[in-house]
C-alpha cells in the first residue's frame, strides 16, 4: 500500500499500527521507501491565561508636621532725642533741617521788645539708630510620603468610612 505524506493523520491503516508492517516492523530493522513513512503522532498545544488572585496592595498617603527654625531678620528703630540751648534771634521762623542722621527742630518763643523779634530758644536733636537682628522663628511644615501595605490574598479592602 502507498501513502501519501500530506495524508490527514487523524485516520488510520493498518501500516500505521504496530505489525510485521507498521512501526514495529520499521524498529526490527525493515527499511521502507520515503513513500511508506506516515505521520503517527501530532502534538497541539493550546495557551490560556487564568486570573487568579495572589494579593494586593494599599497606598496611603501620610502627613508629617515637624517644626523647623528659620532665620529671620529683625529690624528695629530707636529714637535718641536731646534739648539743645541756642539763645539766638532770627529774622524769620526757620525751618526743620537734617543734618547726616539727624533731624534738627527749632523752638522759637516770641519775646516782648520795644520790637517784637524771634529767638531760637532751643533745638530739639533727634537721632535714628538701626538695629539688624537674626532670630530664628520656629516654622510648622508638612511634607507627605506614600505607604504601600501589601495585602493578603483573599483580604477584603475596607470601603470609605471604614478602618
Amino acid at each position: 500500500m502507498t501513502a501519501s505524506t500530506d495524508r490527514d493523520p487523524t485516520t488510520h491503516s493498518p501500516t500505521d499500527r504496530e505489525g510485521p508492517e507498521g512501526v514495529a516492523g520499521q524498529l526490527a530493522g525493515e527499511v521502507s521507501s520515503p513513500e511508506d513513512v506516515l505521520t503517527v503522532v501530532q502534538e497541539q498545544a493550546h495557551v490560556s491565561v487564568e486570573r487568579r488572585e495572589t494579593g494586593g496592595v494599599r497606598v496611603r498617603v501620610v502627613t508629617d508636621e515637624g517644626p523647623v527654625l528659620y532665620p529671620v531678620a529683625l529690624e528695629a528703630e530707636t529714637v535718641e532725642v536731646t534739648r539743645h540751648p541756642v539763645e539766638r534771634e532770627v529774622e524769620a521762623m526757620p525751618a526743620p533741617r537734617e543734618e547726616g542722621d539727624v533731624t534738627i527742630i527749632p523752638v522759637v518763643e516770641e519775646r516782648a521788645v520795644l520790637v517784637t523779634k524771634l529767638f531760637v530758644v532751643e533745638e530739639i536733636h533727634i537721632r535714628r539708630t538701626r538695629v539688624t537682628e537674626t532670630v530664628e522663628v520656629p516654622v510648622t511644615l508638612r511634607r507627605q510620603r506614600a505607604v504601600v501595605e501589601q495585602l493578603e490574598p483573599g483580604a477584603a479592602e475596607p470601603g470609605p468610612g471604614e478602618g
